[in-house]
């Protein structure tokens, strides 16, 4: 069986484009770094329950292995790494709902967590695998972190919460002295609410800071009524839950005039059952050669997707629009046609 690895592998074969930020497509081994806070007295209930974790996760297509490790410091500390044969089956399996049911048991032991995943560039030791994927170079990145939430509302209540996301001021930029929120878009099609946030500095912190501003609380509250998906504000685990399923990584960015100012637009694509990922990496190979293309639209482009949702975030040059005519390999991997997303909302911080 051919592997997701195998299938992107290819791109390693050419020197990564320097107009490509970041990307989970090039094929190269990740590696995840969990840090975890346990409560205290805790620390044998996670212990049995990470084991019990490690035997499912193992069977997990893509991943290769584990180690946890206890802070020497304070035992209430500990850091799970895992590696993975690439970006995409374990991003598949992250963002499932295989892994909401499979970590449930360590709410109750576990006080914060923060992942971070990264791209194995370069190694040392004799105990180095050979033919393990490297990446080929270091990415040059502009600093900005993206990120998006996606949720449906009840069909009917469209207008409604599309006044409401509409009507609130936005939130106080300066997170700390390393973070700044940049830029928050907002978009609607159908029942569908899909919201991007790009910040600099520590995306962790800007999503809590966001959290606790008033004024986005109450707009929250607000719409709470008409949510698909039940949640409780005032329940820690409720929104947990509602943020973690919301949650719309970005896979793949790429910028062909970092300075040029363009009109933003949000394409929503709806993959059949298996093919998010698939899609997504077409949806960037294709934005990546018409960055390359000094007659393209296209400025920047970045690619969300979790399960079989995919939407593409495209700036444009004034008075021009993206293209919505998909290719016979995207149709194949369809279950409709591509749809514009409504903007709502899209603010820029000051002096961003």
């Amino acid at each position: 069986m051919t592997t997701t690895s195998e299938q992107v592998s290819e791109q390693l074969k050419r020197q990564v484009s320097k107009r490509v930020s970041q990307s989970v497509f090039d094929g190269s081994h990740l590696r995840v770094v969990l840090l975890v806070d346990v409560h205290d007295g805790a620390q044998q209930q996670f212990l049995e329950a990470y084991e019990q974790l490690g035997k499912q996760v193992a069977k997990v297509p893509g991943h290769v292995s584990d180690q946890l490790c206890q802070s020497i410091e304070n035992p209430s500390q500990w850091l799970i790494t895992s590696e993975w044969e690439s970006a995409p089956p374990f991003l598949a399996w992250v963002n499932s709902e295989e892994h909401v049911r499979m970590v449930e048991p360590l709410h109750s032991c576990v006080r914060d967590t923060r992942s971070l995943r990264f791209h194995i560039v370069r190694e040392t030791g004799t105990g180095a695998p050979a033919a393990r994927r490297l990446q080929v170079s270091p990415r040059i990145g502009d600093g900005v972190i993206r990120h998006a939430l996606t949720f449906t509302v009840k069909p009917g209540s469209e207008p409604e919460v599309a006044r409401i996301l509409a009507d609130y001021a936005s939130p106080e930029a300066r997170v700390d002295e390393n973070t700044r929120l940049l830029r928050t878009s907002l978009f609607m099609h159908g029942n569908r609410v899909v919201r991007a946030i790009e910040v600099r500095g520590d995306l962790l912190a800007a999503l809590r800071h966001v959290a606790r501003q008033p004024e986005v609380r109450a707009v929250e509250e607000a719409i709470n009524p008409y949510l698909e998906q039940h949640r409780d504000l005032n329940d820690q685990e409720s929104a947990r839950m509602f943020f973690t399923r919301a949650a719309l990584p970005a896979v793949h960015h790429v910028t062909a005039d970092e300075m040029a100012e363009g009109e933003r637009h949000a394409l929503c694509y709806q993959a059949r059952s298996g093919s998010g990922m698939r899609l997504a990496e077409l949806l960037a190979q294709g934005d990546e050669a018409a960055a390359e293309n000094a007659g393209s639209p296209i400025l920047r482009s970045t690619i969300f997707q979790r399960d079989d949702v995919v939407v593409r975030l495209v700036d444009v040059r004034a008075g021009q629009h993206p293209d919505l005519d998909p290719s016979d390999a995207l149709a194949d991997l369809m279950t409709g046609s591509a749809v514009r997303m409504e903007l709502i909302t899209d603010r820029r911080s000051p002096a961003a």
